[in-house]
């Protein structure tokens, strides 16, 4: 048998005071006409806490 390789993704919102900051700064962006397309995965970059964790189960 050969070992399984996986990859999990985990997506958790911050604490509030970073995300109350990164909310502020996405709509001071968008209110100084940057393109959406830049600050709103910014914005979630901010507010959102993304693991990428690989892994390797072993039979």
């Amino acid at each position: 048998m050969v070992p399984r390789v996986g990859v999990t993704v985990d997506i958790h919102p911050r604490d509030l005071p970073i995300a109350l900051i990164g909310t502020a700064g996405g709509a001071l962006a968008l209110w100084a006409d940057a393109p959406a397309e830049i600050a709103v995965p910014v914005v979630l970059l901010i507010v959102l806490d993304i693991r990428v964790r690989r892994w390797r189960r072993r039979t």
